[in-house]
Protein backbone atom coordinates (compact mmCIF):
# COMPACT_ATOMS: atom_id res chain seq x y z
CA UNK A 1 0.00 0.00 0.00
CA UNK A 2 1.47 3.17 -1.20
CA UNK A 3 1.27 6.38 0.63
CA UNK A 4 -1.69 9.10 -0.08
CA UNK A 5 -0.85 12.92 0.36
CA UNK A 6 -2.73 12.01 4.40
CA UNK A 7 0.23 9.86 5.49
CA UNK A 8 2.19 13.63 5.33
CA UNK A 9 0.84 14.65 8.63
CA UNK A 10 1.17 11.48 10.43
CA UNK A 11 4.84 11.31 9.69
CA UNK A 12 5.19 14.67 11.06
CA UNK A 13 3.91 13.91 14.02
CA UNK A 14 6.31 10.85 13.80
CA UNK A 15 9.26 13.01 13.14
CA UNK A 16 8.27 15.00 16.50
CA UNK A 17 7.44 12.05 18.49
CA UNK A 18 10.59 9.92 18.15
CA UNK A 19 12.46 12.99 18.67
CA UNK A 20 10.67 14.24 22.09
CA UNK A 21 10.85 10.85 23.20
CA UNK A 22 14.73 10.19 22.29
CA UNK A 23 16.25 13.25 24.07
CA UNK A 24 15.90 16.13 26.67
CA UNK A 25 18.26 18.40 25.08
CA UNK A 26 16.55 21.08 23.08
CA UNK A 27 19.66 22.09 20.49
CA UNK A 28 19.73 18.38 19.89
CA UNK A 29 15.92 18.29 19.63
CA UNK A 30 15.93 20.63 16.97
CA UNK A 31 18.75 19.22 15.26
CA UNK A 32 16.97 16.08 14.80
CA UNK A 33 13.62 17.34 14.25
CA UNK A 34 15.03 19.62 11.16
CA UNK A 35 16.61 16.46 9.53
CA UNK A 36 13.68 14.24 9.85
CA UNK A 37 11.23 16.60 8.73
CA UNK A 38 13.80 17.17 5.86
CA UNK A 39 13.97 13.39 5.43
CA UNK A 40 10.22 13.57 5.14
CA UNK A 41 10.52 16.02 2.25
CA UNK A 42 13.37 14.24 -0.20
CA UNK A 43 11.59 10.68 0.55
CA UNK A 44 7.70 11.92 0.41
CA UNK A 45 6.34 10.35 -2.51
CA UNK A 46 2.86 8.61 -3.89
CA UNK A 47 4.98 5.54 -5.29
CA UNK A 48 6.88 5.00 -1.95
CA UNK A 49 5.75 3.12 1.49
CA UNK A 50 4.83 5.21 4.54
CA UNK A 51 7.09 2.66 6.75
CA UNK A 52 9.67 3.02 4.40
CA UNK A 53 9.77 6.69 4.86
CA UNK A 54 9.35 6.13 8.61
CA UNK A 55 12.09 3.45 8.91
CA UNK A 56 14.55 6.28 7.31
CA UNK A 57 13.31 8.91 9.72
CA UNK A 58 13.63 6.83 13.00
CA UNK A 59 17.39 6.21 11.41
CA UNK A 60 18.26 9.49 11.00
CA UNK A 61 16.64 10.71 14.55
CA UNK A 62 18.68 7.67 16.43
CA UNK A 63 21.84 8.76 15.18
CA UNK A 64 21.56 12.48 15.64
CA UNK A 65 20.15 11.57 19.61
CA UNK A 66 22.72 8.78 20.38
CA UNK A 67 19.72 7.07 21.39
CA UNK A 68 18.91 3.27 20.13
CA UNK A 69 15.30 2.62 21.74
CA UNK A 70 13.61 5.84 21.74
CA UNK A 71 10.33 4.55 22.86
CA UNK A 72 12.03 1.97 25.38
CA UNK A 73 10.20 4.00 28.20
CA UNK A 74 6.84 3.71 26.18
CA UNK A 75 7.37 -0.08 25.62
CA UNK A 76 7.78 -0.85 29.20
CA UNK A 77 4.14 1.14 30.18
CA UNK A 78 2.81 -0.99 27.34
CA UNK A 79 4.29 -4.19 28.84
CA UNK A 80 2.75 -3.46 32.73
CA UNK A 81 -0.26 -2.38 31.71
CA UNK A 82 -0.80 -4.69 28.43
CA UNK A 83 0.02 -7.29 31.38
CA UNK A 84 -2.41 -6.15 33.69
CA UNK A 85 -5.30 -5.99 30.94
CA UNK A 86 -4.92 -9.84 29.58
CA UNK A 87 -5.19 -10.66 33.75
CA UNK A 88 -8.46 -8.84 33.74
CA UNK A 89 -10.40 -9.53 30.54
CA UNK A 90 -8.96 -12.51 29.35
CA UNK A 91 -11.82 -14.82 31.29
CA UNK A 92 -13.79 -12.90 28.78
CA UNK A 93 -13.14 -14.73 26.34
CA UNK A 94 -13.16 -18.41 25.25
CA UNK A 95 -10.54 -21.02 23.80
CA UNK A 96 -12.13 -21.91 20.69
CA UNK A 97 -9.76 -20.13 17.28
CA UNK A 98 -11.95 -17.16 16.38
CA UNK A 99 -12.47 -16.49 20.23
CA UNK A 100 -8.51 -15.88 20.39
CA UNK A 101 -8.57 -14.75 17.12
CA UNK A 102 -10.22 -11.95 18.70
CA UNK A 103 -8.25 -11.92 21.76
CA UNK A 104 -5.50 -11.16 19.46
CA UNK A 105 -7.28 -8.47 17.29
CA UNK A 106 -8.11 -6.46 20.45
CA UNK A 107 -4.19 -6.00 21.55
CA UNK A 108 -3.79 -4.19 18.71
CA UNK A 109 -5.62 -1.13 20.05
CA UNK A 110 -2.12 -0.31 21.64
CA UNK A 111 -1.43 2.90 19.44
CA UNK A 112 1.89 4.43 20.21
CA UNK A 113 -0.03 8.02 19.12
CA UNK A 114 -2.92 7.66 21.51
CA UNK A 115 -3.07 8.12 25.30
CA UNK A 116 -2.56 4.58 27.29
CA UNK A 117 -6.04 5.45 29.42
CA UNK A 118 -7.75 5.82 26.58
CA UNK A 119 -6.73 2.26 24.93
CA UNK A 120 -6.86 0.82 28.39
CA UNK A 121 -10.73 1.69 28.27
CA UNK A 122 -11.30 0.64 24.73
CA UNK A 123 -9.27 -3.02 25.43
CA UNK A 124 -12.40 -3.53 28.42
CA UNK A 125 -15.27 -3.14 25.84
CA UNK A 126 -16.08 -6.72 23.81
CA UNK A 127 -14.79 -6.59 20.28
CA UNK A 128 -16.59 -7.80 16.99
CA UNK A 129 -14.52 -8.10 13.37
CA UNK A 130 -15.76 -6.29 10.69
CA UNK A 131 -13.96 -8.80 8.45
CA UNK A 132 -14.00 -12.15 9.73
CA UNK A 133 -12.52 -15.19 7.88
CA UNK A 134 -11.55 -17.20 10.92
CA UNK A 135 -13.51 -20.03 9.24
CA UNK A 136 -11.90 -20.22 6.09
CA UNK A 137 -8.27 -19.70 7.68
CA UNK A 138 -9.09 -22.16 10.39
CA UNK A 139 -9.72 -25.06 7.76
CA UNK A 140 -6.53 -24.54 5.91
CA UNK A 141 -4.60 -24.44 9.48
CA UNK A 142 -5.71 -28.52 9.44
CA UNK A 143 -3.36 -28.96 6.61
CA UNK A 144 -0.71 -26.67 7.24
CA UNK A 145 2.66 -27.76 8.63
CA UNK A 146 4.36 -24.47 9.08
CA UNK A 147 2.20 -21.10 10.40
CA UNK A 148 4.21 -18.00 10.65
CA UNK A 149 2.84 -15.23 13.11
CA UNK A 150 4.46 -11.72 12.42
CA UNK A 151 4.40 -9.50 15.71
CA UNK A 152 3.23 -5.67 16.30
CA UNK A 153 3.54 -3.79 19.22
CA UNK A 154 5.68 -4.64 22.29
CA UNK A 155 2.11 -5.04 24.85
CA UNK A 156 0.79 -7.19 22.11
CA UNK A 157 2.72 -10.54 23.13
CA UNK A 158 0.55 -11.64 26.03
CA UNK A 159 -2.46 -10.99 24.17
CA UNK A 160 -0.74 -12.98 20.89
CA UNK A 161 0.19 -15.78 23.47
CA UNK A 162 -2.89 -17.91 23.75
CA UNK A 163 -3.49 -17.89 20.02
CA UNK A 164 0.26 -19.36 19.59
CA UNK A 165 0.00 -22.09 21.67
CA UNK A 166 -3.58 -23.08 20.20
CA UNK A 167 -1.94 -23.07 17.04
CA UNK A 168 1.55 -25.00 17.95
CA UNK A 169 -1.02 -27.77 19.36
CA UNK A 170 -1.52 -28.88 15.89
CA UNK A 171 1.39 -27.35 13.58
CA UNK A 172 4.47 -25.52 13.91
CA UNK A 173 4.56 -22.30 14.44
CA UNK A 174 7.27 -19.22 13.72
CA UNK A 175 6.59 -15.84 15.97
CA UNK A 176 8.83 -12.99 14.38
CA UNK A 177 9.63 -9.61 15.93
CA UNK A 178 12.06 -7.10 15.10
CA UNK A 179 15.73 -7.34 15.39
CA UNK A 180 16.13 -3.89 16.95
CA UNK A 181 14.39 -0.93 17.88
CA UNK A 182 11.59 0.46 15.84
CA UNK A 183 8.89 2.58 17.45
CA UNK A 184 7.24 0.43 19.84
CA UNK A 185 7.89 -2.82 17.96
CA UNK A 186 8.16 -5.59 19.82
CA UNK A 187 11.98 -7.01 19.52
CA UNK A 188 13.72 -10.14 21.01
CA UNK A 189 15.23 -8.21 24.07
CA UNK A 190 11.69 -7.12 24.43
CA UNK A 191 10.78 -10.61 24.67
CA UNK A 192 13.40 -11.95 26.50
CA UNK A 193 12.84 -9.06 29.62
CA UNK A 194 9.23 -10.05 29.06
CA UNK A 195 10.25 -13.92 30.26
CA UNK A 196 7.78 -15.20 28.04
CA UNK A 197 10.31 -15.67 24.76
CA UNK A 198 9.95 -19.40 25.46
CA UNK A 199 6.29 -19.71 25.44
CA UNK A 200 6.52 -19.14 21.78
CA UNK A 201 8.32 -22.12 20.66
CA UNK A 202 10.37 -21.05 17.57
CA UNK A 203 11.06 -17.21 17.72
CA UNK A 204 12.85 -15.09 14.16
CA UNK A 205 13.19 -11.67 14.00
CA UNK A 206 12.85 -9.66 10.30
CA UNK A 207 16.41 -8.82 10.70
CA UNK A 208 15.79 -5.08 10.38
CA UNK A 209 14.12 -2.30 12.43
CA UNK A 210 11.14 -0.96 10.09
CA UNK A 211 7.82 -1.03 11.03
CA UNK A 212 6.13 -3.88 9.38
CA UNK A 213 8.24 -5.78 6.51
CA UNK A 214 10.18 -4.20 3.85
CA UNK A 215 10.63 -8.05 2.27
CA UNK A 216 13.60 -6.67 0.36
CA UNK A 217 15.45 -5.14 3.22
CA UNK A 218 14.48 -8.48 5.85
CA UNK A 219 16.86 -10.71 6.74
CA UNK A 220 17.29 -14.02 4.28
CA UNK A 221 16.14 -16.31 6.93
CA UNK A 222 13.04 -13.73 7.38
CA UNK A 223 12.46 -14.36 3.72
CA UNK A 224 13.00 -18.33 3.84
CA UNK A 225 10.44 -18.41 6.41
CA UNK A 226 8.54 -16.59 5.32
CA UNK A 227 7.94 -18.18 1.76
CA UNK A 228 7.65 -21.51 3.31
CA UNK A 229 5.00 -21.23 5.49
CA UNK A 230 1.84 -22.14 4.40
CA UNK A 231 -0.21 -19.87 6.18
CA UNK A 232 0.97 -16.54 7.94
CA UNK A 233 -0.50 -14.08 10.69
CA UNK A 234 0.45 -10.61 10.07
CA UNK A 235 -0.35 -8.08 13.25
CA UNK A 236 -1.16 -4.35 12.39
CA UNK A 237 -1.26 -1.92 9.90
CA UNK A 238 2.37 -1.80 8.91
CA UNK A 239 2.41 -5.31 7.98
CA UNK A 240 -0.60 -4.64 6.20
CA UNK A 241 0.93 -1.84 4.32
CA UNK A 242 4.36 -3.76 3.48
CA UNK A 243 2.41 -7.41 2.56
CA UNK A 244 -0.31 -5.68 0.55
CA UNK A 245 2.80 -4.85 -2.06
CA UNK A 246 2.48 -8.37 -2.48
CA UNK A 247 0.16 -10.53 -4.68
CA UNK A 248 -2.61 -12.13 -3.45
CA UNK A 249 -2.26 -15.75 -2.49
CA UNK A 250 -5.28 -16.25 -0.12
CA UNK A 251 -2.72 -17.31 2.57
CA UNK A 252 -2.03 -14.17 4.71
CA UNK A 253 -4.05 -13.10 7.40
CA UNK A 254 -4.06 -9.63 8.14
CA UNK A 255 -5.26 -9.06 11.61
CA UNK A 256 -4.98 -5.16 13.02
CA UNK A 257 -7.26 -2.48 13.92
CA UNK A 258 -7.83 -0.11 11.28
CA UNK A 259 -6.40 3.32 12.50
CA UNK A 260 -5.93 5.91 10.13
CA UNK A 261 -8.44 7.35 6.92
CA UNK A 262 -6.00 5.55 4.31
CA UNK A 263 -6.10 2.15 5.64
CA UNK A 264 -9.32 2.41 6.61
CA UNK A 265 -10.41 3.35 2.86
CA UNK A 266 -7.76 0.42 1.58
CA UNK A 267 -9.27 -2.56 3.64
CA UNK A 268 -13.08 -1.22 2.88
CA UNK A 269 -14.34 -0.59 6.68
CA UNK A 270 -14.81 1.75 9.37
CA UNK A 271 -12.47 3.66 10.83
CA UNK A 272 -11.34 1.88 14.15
CA UNK A 273 -12.45 -1.93 12.98
CA UNK A 274 -11.32 -4.86 13.93
CA UNK A 275 -10.50 -7.02 11.42
CA UNK A 276 -9.37 -10.43 10.06
CA UNK A 277 -9.14 -10.95 6.48
CA UNK A 278 -7.08 -13.64 3.96
CA UNK A 279 -5.21 -12.01 1.61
Amino acid sequence: MKVTEECYGCLQRLVHQATNLATTDEKMRSAAINDGLEILSRDFSLDQLSIAIATNIHKAIKEMTHNPDPYAEMKQKEIAVSKEIVEMISVQYGQQFIDLLRFAALGNSIDFFRPLDEVIEQMKKPIELAIDDSKAFEEKIIHAKKVMYLADNTGEAFFDLPLVKLLKQSTQVIYAVKGTPVQNDLTLDDLKKMNIDHEFGKVITTGTPTPGVIMEWASKEFRESFESADLIIAKGMGYYEGLSELPAQGHVMHCLMTKCIPVTISIGVPLGSYVAFLR
